[in-house]
């Protein structure tokens, strides 16, 4: 089957990539629990902060302006947290998008996880 999807080029299409995410996400018991009940994020709040953070990382836009990693650092997460998160975020991007800028985020998106990962493992030693 051809995916007739197009690659990433809009601020459109990373809100779009953002909103589908989270809304995996919140689907997902395991990351639900972290993000709802845990953290209790203000979506409002949240969902342009990532749409910031991800147009400054795709696009290039430059409005993300903080400190991704320390918002982590008190959360109650593990391997298979960012192991589930990288799936997720995989099979969004591939559900509605295809190209190499496509690509290249779900790779971007593994290495934040990889290094986010590392970090905390390091500070929890």
């Amino acid at each position: 089957m051809k995916n007739n999807n197009k690659d990433i080029t809009s601020e459109k299409d990373v809100v779009l990539m953002v909103d589908s995410f989270y809304e995996k996400v919140n689907k997902n018991p395991l990351l639900s629990y972290v993000f709802n009940d845990f953290s209790q994020v203000d979506w409002e709040a949240h969902l342009p902060k990532m749409y910031r953070f991800w147009n400054t990382l795709i696009l290039g836009k430059r409005t993300y302006k903080g400190n991704p990693f320390a918002a982590h650092i008190s959360l109650p997460i593990k391997s298979q947290h960012f192991e589930q998160w990288v799936k997720i975020f995989e099979q969004n991007i591939d559900e509605h998008f295809v190209g190499p800028v496509a690509e290249d985020t779900k790779k971007r998106a593994n290495s934040i996880a990889y290094i986010f990962q590392a970090k905390l493992a390091h500070l929890k030693q």
